[in-house]
């Protein structure tokens, strides 16, 4: 059975700003299987930013999981995502699952990995999927070179960078920022 691979997802704060973006590529084994998928979602009536690679089906169960998260913890983002952690760690079904996701709110950006891990980012840069390395070093770039940049011009030359030089990267990105 081919592997489908896919994303590129970046989220910076800079200048008091949080911005989370995504390409639009899936990939199987060495074919583009669609290059439309959307990989933002925004929560709480958009006060949260969610971007997430790997499995399709297992980043929606995450999501499901971390939405109930912050209805159970008064939206607070850094709490829901670490009780979303312990869960992983703990569940049989959920330690299985092969996802990653960025999550944003207009104060901070948190990475949940796949191992159950919460990561505040260096640098208020965060990157994950198959061109995160592209992306990210452009977004280091950007924040020393370009300072004068907005979050999301910088997520935007991130993302059109990572697919210029990513073969699992496109051009068809979905950018958005939480709600204030």
């Amino acid at each position: 059975m081919a592997k489908i691979r896919s994303t590129t997802v970046v989220g910076i704060y800079h200048n008091g700003e949080v911005c989370v973006g995504a390409d639009g590529q899936a990939t199987m084994d060495k074919h583009i299987a669609k290059s439309n998928v959307k990989k933002i979602r925004k929560l709480l009536d958009g006060k949260i930013v969610t971007g997430f690679a790997g499995s399709t089906a297992d980043a929606f169960t995450l999501l499901e999981r971390f939405e109930e998260k912050l209805n159970a913890y008064q939206s607070n983002m850094k709490r829901a995502a670490i009780e979303l952690a312990k869960d992983w760690r703990k569940d049989q079904y959920l330690r299985k699952l092969e996802a990653m996701m960025v999550v944003a709110n207009k104060e901070e950006l948190l990475i949940i990995s796949g191992t159950g891990d919460v990561l505040e980012p260096d640098n208020q840069i965060a990157a994950i999927g198959s061109g995160s390395m592209f992306a990210h070093a452009a977004a280091l770039a950007l924040k020393k070179h370009a300072p004068h940049l907005t979050a999301e011009e910088m997520v935007r030359e991130s993302l059109n960078i990572a697919a210029d030089i990513c073969i699992y990267t496109n051009h068809n990105l979905v950018i958005e920022k939480p709600a204030k």
